[in-house]
Parts: C-alpha cells; sequence; structure tokens
C-alpha cells in the first residue's frame, strides 16, 4: 500500500489530538465524533433510501419502519465514515480538502485519540446491526454490514491506494443503502432494487471523478491514484460521459416498476445531466478551463431529483402502466 508520508495507515502524531491544557470538553469531543462520521455523506446516503421504501411498497409503508431503517443507515454509514478516517488519517493530513478533520486537524476539533475513534466506529455499526436486525429485519441489517465492510476492506484498504479503478468498484459501498431500503420493506431483494443499485454504481464515477479533477493535486500529493491523477483530462472526461450514459441508460430500466411518469422524470433529468457532461468533455477537448465542480453539484442535485421522482411517482395512485 502506497503511503503520502512516513507513517503507516492508522499512525499520527500526538499533537493531531492533544488538547490544551490537557482537558477534552465533552461539547467538543461530541462535535468531532460527529464530524468523523461524514454527516453531509450520510445525508447523501439517505437521500436514496427513503424513496426506494416508498417504492417497495408503491406507497407509505409504516412511520416506525421508515424511521427506524433511516438510523440504523445512519449509524451504519456512520461506523463505515469513521473507521475510514481512523484508516485514512495519513493521507487525510497530507490533502487540503480533507486536512480539517478530528483525527489529523489542529487545534479545538482535534481532541480524539486514534483508538478512540476506532472503537466508536465499531460500536456505531454494532448498534446499527441490532436495531435493523431486531427492529427491522436481518437481511436489512446484514445488507448494511455488508456496506460497511465493503468500504473498509475492499474500497479504503484493498483499492484505493492501488488502483485507479478504486472508486468504479469501491463506489458499490453507496449503493447498499437502497438494497437495504427494499429489504425492510419487502424482507427480500428485488430486481427494482438491483436497477437502483445500479443506477447508484454508475452515478458514483462522474460524480467522484468531476471531485477529484478539483483537487487533482491533494490526491497526487497523497500518492492516491484517482483517475484524473494518472490519466489526462481527456481520458477522464471521456470516461466521465461513459458512465453518465449508462447510467442513464440504468434509470430507464426502471421504468416498467416505476411506470411512464417516472421514466419522463428520468429521461428529462439525465438529458439535462448529459448537456453538462458533454460540456465538461468540450471544455477540456478546447483547452479551456474545466470547471469540473459544475459537474459534481449538478451530479448530487441529478440524484436527489431522480429519487424524488422515484418517491413522487410511487406515492401518486395514477402515472404507472
Amino acid at each position: 500500500m502506497t503511503q503520502a508520508t512516513g507513517a503507516l495507515p492508522g499512525q499520527g502524531t500526538g499533537a493531531a489530538y492533544a488538547p490544551p491544557g490537557g482537558r477534552r470538553s465533552p461539547r467538543v469531543m461530541a462535535k468531532s465524533l460527529l464530524a468523523l462520521t461524514k454527516p453531509r455523506i450520510i445525508v447523501e446516503l439517505l437521500i436514496t433510501t427513503v424513496p426506494t421504501m416508498l417504492l417497495a411498497r408503491h406507497g407509505l409503508p409504516a412511520v416506525e419502519l421508515i424511521a427506524v431503517t433511516l438510523l440504523g443507515g445512519t449509524l451504519a454509514a456512520g461506523s463505515a465514515n469513521t473507521i475510514n478516517c481512523y484508516i485514512d488519517r495519513d493521507i487525510d493530513a497530507v490533502m487540503r480538502r480533507t486536512s480539517r478533520r478530528p483525527l489529523v486537524a489542529k487545534g479545538k476539533q482535534a481532541v480524539i485519540k486514534p483508538t478512540e475513534a476506532l472503537v466508536f466506529g465499531i460500536l456505531l455499526g454494532a448498534a446499527s446491526t441490532v436495531l435493523l436486525g431486531t427492529l427491522v429485519n436481518w437481511l436489512a441489517a446484514a445488507l448494511a454490514d455488508a456496506a460497511i465492510l465493503f468500504y473498509i476492506f475492499v474500497y479504503t484498504l484493498g483499492l484505493k491506494r492501488r488502483t485507479a479503478s478504486n472508486i468504479v468498484i469501491g463506489g458499490a459501498a453507496g449503493c447498499f443503502p437502497v438494497l437495504v431500503g427494499w429489504a425492510a420493506v419487502t424482507g427480500r431483494v428485488s430486481l427494482p432494487a438491483v436497477v437502483l443499485f445500479a443506477v447508484i454504481f454508475f452515478w458514483t464515477p462522474p460524480h467522484f471523478w468531476a471531485l477529484a479533477m478539483k483537487f487533482r493535486n491533494d490526491y497526487a500529493a497523497a500518492n492516491v491514484p484517482m483517475l484524473p491523477v494518472v490519466a489526462p483530462a481527456t481520458e477522464v472526461t471521456s470516461k466521465i460521459l461513459g458512465y453518465s450514459y449508462v447510467m442513464v441508460a440504468a434509470t430507464l430500466a426502471l421504468v416498467p416498476y416505476a411506470g411512464w411518469l417516472y421514466g419522463a422524470c428520468a429521461l428529462g433529468l439525465g438529458a439535462w445531466f448529459l448537456v453538462e457532461a458533454h460540456a465538461l468533455r468540450a471544455r477540456v477537448t478546447a483547452g479551456d478551463a474545466p470547471a469540473p465542480m459544475r459537474l459534481f453539484h449538478r451530479s448530487i442535485a441529478y440524484l436527489t431529483l431522480l429519487f424524488t421522482a422515484v418517491a413522487v411517482t410511487a406515492l401518486l395512485p395514477w402515472g404507472r402502466w
């Protein structure tokens, strides 16, 4: 595994978390532990869970079921993200984008010791398993556990520092919430859930590669072989465009189950996304400033609107075949 610094993954300096005067404020500790879970990423994951549950029911499931599933999913995602921060703190310290994370930041936020972070992450995962297993079903719990293990062992430890295909394969970890949501409602994983999994799977590379284009120098300094680090921008944007088309095709594969109204929304949103993907490639080809964050922000809006369409059309008494 390539290292960005002389420290092994999991090593850090005591100064990174030593509080002034040796005292640690419970409030600041709680804030730092919350930051390790990457709440903004969790929100993005949960955006896909509720619409999936509505589609599985073709209506509104019990509010209690939705609440418990969301809480269990939050704990599972928080577990994976916290352990990811524990493992990656050596490269987080090098990258400007991540240098303020609690395990590597200097100042009041840096009050969490690495071992404490690891224990916290494990406890979150255990709590998710117990909650989903006992109050939802054990298939949902097993899928949430699979997401945690995949993110930690396949992506963070196995792929991230070794191959430019890291986010293509490792991004599958972010697709599991739709499987969890579907299993929570139906007790099984059906074809529409697999299609939704595929939508997020093919959405992830364009979304993340756009971000990595912006922070290419960060990843290069940390010796992380993200595609924009190891390939020319023309190749990156060509792959972004290719994955974008496959993603839109995957959204349309859900039409037989979700209905024609959803299909119309998916087609319009897909065209909107592809316009910016083409524009990014055109700017790079012309030698202009690529402005990849335009596609990055559009990708977030796109996924949110697409799953909003899934939710709304699942609740409507019309719009299906």
